[in-house]
């Protein structure tokens, strides 16, 4: 039981032991701060940026493919609406922000 009593016991404070202040742990802060700038959050921007763009200059006659994978061929744009054909006699509308990717226009 005295063994018990001992382990709970709060640990001897020794003499010129410091806590470390709040000042030391600034630096390694800011350096994963930085890192995790560089590899995350800056290149998700940049590609959030190119999608944007991509979206708004999206003209009739483009190929895209959807975030679900459906290639097709841009027929009409509306505001929010874009209607896609994806085969002969078949078209969709999807929202303007369901596109994944665009190629160049098969218009030659």
């Amino acid at each position: 039981m005295l063994d018990l009593a001992f382990a709970m016991a709060p640990p001897p404070e020794a003499a010129g032991q410091g806590g470390g202040s709040l000042l030391s742990l600034l630096p390694p802060m800011i350096m994963m701060f930085l890192i995790f700038y560089f590899i995350l959050i800056r290149p998700q921007q940049k590609k959030q940026k190119e999608t944007r763009k991509m979206l708004d200059e999206l003209k009739e006659g483009d190929n895209v493919i959807t975030l679900s994978g459906i290639h097709g061929v841009v027929k009409k744009l509306k505001d929010d609406i874009v209607v896609l054909q994806i085969d002969n006699n078949v078209r969709i509308k999807i929202n303007r922000t369901s596109i994944g990717a665009g190629r160049e226009s098969g218009k030659g």
